[in-house]
């Protein structure tokens, strides 16, 4: 089991120096957005409960959302182009759950009715 640990640890690994990204940074920027993303959601939510815009609170969201994937854009190279599309399917779908379930807080604003009623 620990062979075949260290054998997928240097597959992992290797394929940063394949397309020059940095798994660990890929990773840290991946888990570490996590808690800037749910902020900025929540400061969203405030402003619409406040009336006030929405905006700026929205573009944070999004940048936090795809920030990983903006460094694999940025800084990989000879990436196959299915990576590409697998970003654009994995972002099409995390946006368009992201906006279901902040559609339902919303709505659960404006109604003042708990959601699993």
């Amino acid at each position: 089991m620990a062979e075949l640990f260290e054998m997928a640890k240097i597959w992992f690994l290797g394929l940063g120096d394949r397309y020059g990204v940095n798994p660990i940074v890929f990773g840290s920027i991946y888990v570490g957005a996590i808690p800037f993303f749910t902020l900025s959601i929540a400061w969203l939510v405030r402003n619409y409960r406040k009336e006030k815009s929405i905006i700026i609170p929205g573009l944070l969201a999004v940048f936090f959302f795809i920030s990983a994937y903006l460094y694999l854009i940025v800084v990989g190279q000879n990436v196959p182009w299915w990576v590409y599309a697998m970003i654009i399917i994995l972002a099409g779908y995390g946006v368009w759950t992201t906006y279901r379930r902040l559609r339902r807080k919303l709505n659960y604003v404006d109604s003042k009715i708990p959601l699993d009623e």
